[in-house]
C-alpha cells in the first residue's frame, strides 16, 4: 500500500502549481494593466510589492494554525480569499483597486500555500524529507512554467478582464477540492514519518517556536532567507517588460517565465534529494551563490538565447532554495511546530521581499535600465551565502 505521506505531496503539488501558476502570471497582467490604463511600472510593481509583503505575514498565522488545526480548513478558506480577489481584479479601474484587491485580500489567500503545504509535507517525512519537499514544491514551479502562456493566450482571446475572472474560478474550485486530502502529520493516522507503523498515542517530536526563537540559528536561517528574497520576485514581475526592452515581443516574455518554472522544477527535483544525502547546508550555499550569478548575467544579457538560459539557471537557483529552507528548518528543530517556526522565517524574510520590485521598478523609472537593480539583487545573495555557510546545520 502506497504510504499516505505520498498523497500529502501529491496534494500539496497540486495546491503550489494552482497558487503559484496564478500568482507569477503577474507579469502579464502587469503589461495588460501598464498598456490599458498608462499607469506607471513602479506604481503598478507596489501592488505586487504589497501583496508580497501581505502574503508572507499572513504566512505566519496560516502555519500556526495548520499545526493547530490542520491544512485542510486553512487551505479551503485561502482558495475562496485568493479566487474571489482574483476574479475581482476584473473590475478594476484606479489604480487603488488592485492594491486592496490583489495586494492585500488575495495576499491572504496566498499566505495558506506555501507554508501550510512545505510545514505539513516536512512532518511525514525524515530520511526523504528533501525528496518529498522537492517534489511538492516542484508544483509552484510547474505551475509557473504552465500557467503564463495560458494566461497569455486568454489575455489574448478573450482580454485581460475575462481572463482573470477565469483565473480566479479555477484557483477558488482547485484549492477547495485539493484540500480534502490534506492532513496534519502521520501520528493523526497511527504512523510515523516514511510510514512506519505508529500507536495512536504518538507524540510528534520537536520544540515550539518561542524556543526555536532562542537559537542562533534560527536567526541566522532568517537572516540569510531575507537576503535571498529581497531580490527573488523582481525576475517574476519585470522579466516580460525586460524582454520587450530588449526588443522580444510579449509572448517571449511569456514563455521566459515559464522558462523560469522549468528551471525551477529541475532544482527543486535534484536539489532536495542531494541534499538528503550531502546536507542541507552545502546545498544552500551553492543555491544561494547561483542565484548571484544568475542577477549578474541578467546584469548584461541581451539575445532571447542567452536570455533563457539566463532564466533557466535563476529559476534553478530560486528552486533549490525555496525547496531547502523549510527542510532545513525541520531538521534542526522538529516537526511539532515546523508550520509556525517555517512560517515565522516565510513572515520575516517574505515581508522585506516586498522591496524588491518596487525598488526594480524605481531604478528602471530612474536610469532606464534594470541593471543597477540585477547588480544589487547579486551582492544581496552574496551576503546569504557567506551566512549560511556560517549557520551550524547537521551534517545530514
Amino acid at each position: 500500500m502506497i504510504f499516505y505521506g505520498w498523497r500529502i505531496v501529491a496534494g500539496a503539488f497540486l495546491v503550489l502549481f494552482t497558487a503559484y501558476g496564478a500568482q507569477y502570471s503577474f507579469g502579464v497582467f502587469f503589461a495588460a494593466l501598464i498598456d490599458e490604463f498608462g499607469w506607471s511600472r513602479a506604481g503598478l510593481a507596489g501592488v505586487f510589492s504589497l501583496y508580497a509583503a501581505a502574503y508572507s505575514v499572513f504566512a505566519f498565522p496560516a502555519g500556526r494554525l495548520t499545526d493547530r488545526w490542520g491544512p485542510r480548513a486553512v487551505i479551503t478558506a485561502g482558495g475562496l480569499f485568493l479566487g474571489v480577489a482574483l476574479a475581482a481584479m476584473a473590475a478594476v479601474t484606479q489604480l487603488w483597486q488592485p492594491y486592496v484587491l490583489y495586494g492585500l485580500v488575495a495576499a491572504i489567500g496566498m499566505g495558506t500555500a506555501y507554508v501550510p503545504c512545505s510545514g505539513t509535507v516536512v512532518k511525514w517525512f525524515a530520511r526523504r524529507r528533501g525528496l518529498a519537499v522537492g517534489l511538492a514544491g516542484s508544483g509552484g514551479s510547474v505551475g509557473t512554467f504552465a500557467l503564463p502562456p495560458l494566461a497569455q493566450w486568454l489575455v489574448g482571446a478573450v482580454g485581460w478582464r475575462a481572463a482573470y475572472v477565469v483565473f480566479g474560478a479555477a484557483v477558488l474550485v482547485t484549492l477547495a477540492t485539493v484540500a480534502r486530502v490534506m492532513r496534519r502529520d502521520p501520528e493523526s493516522m497511527g504512523l510515523h514519518p516514511d510510514g512506519a507503523p505508529a500507536p495512536p498515542s504518538a507524540v510528534v517530536p520537536g520544540v515550539p517556536l518561542g524556543i526555536a526563537l532562542r537559537a542562533p540559528a534560527l536567526w541566522l536561517l532568517g537572516l540569510a532567507l531575507t537576503a535571498t528574497w529581497i531580490p527573488v520576485f523582481v525576475p517574476l514581475v519585470h522579466l516580460v517588460s525586460l524582454a520587450r526592452d530588449l526588443g522580444h515581443g510579449p509572448a517571449a516574455g511569456a514563455w521566459l517565465v515559464s522558462a523560469l518554472g522549468a528551471g525551477a522544477v529541475a532544482g527543486r527535483l535534484t536539489m532536495g534529494p542531494i541534499s538528503d544525502r550531502l546536507g542541507r547546508k552545502p546545498a544552500l550555499v551553492f543555491g544561494t551563490a547561483a542565484q548571484a550569478v544568475a542577477f549578474i548575467a541578467y546584469a548584461y544579457v541581451a539575445g532571447i538565447e542567452a536570455l533563457v538560459a539566463t532564466t533557466v539557471a535563476f529559476g534553478y537557483s530560486y528552486g533549490a532554495v525555496s525547496t531547502l529552507f523549510p527542510a532545513a528548518v525541520a531538521d534542526l528543530f522538529g516537526r511539532s511546530a515546523a508550520g509556525a517556526i517555517v512560517g515565522f522565517l516565510f513572515m520575516s524574510a517574505g515581508s522585506m521581499a516586498a522591496w524588491g520590485p518596487v525598488a526594480a521598478g524605481a531604478i528602471y523609472d530612474a536610469y532606464g535600465s534594470y541593471a543597477p537593480a540585477f547588480e544589487l539583487s547579486a551582492a544581496c545573495n552574496l551576503i546569504a551565502a557567506v551566512v549560511v555557510a556560517m549557520t551550524r546545520m547537521p551534517a545530514r
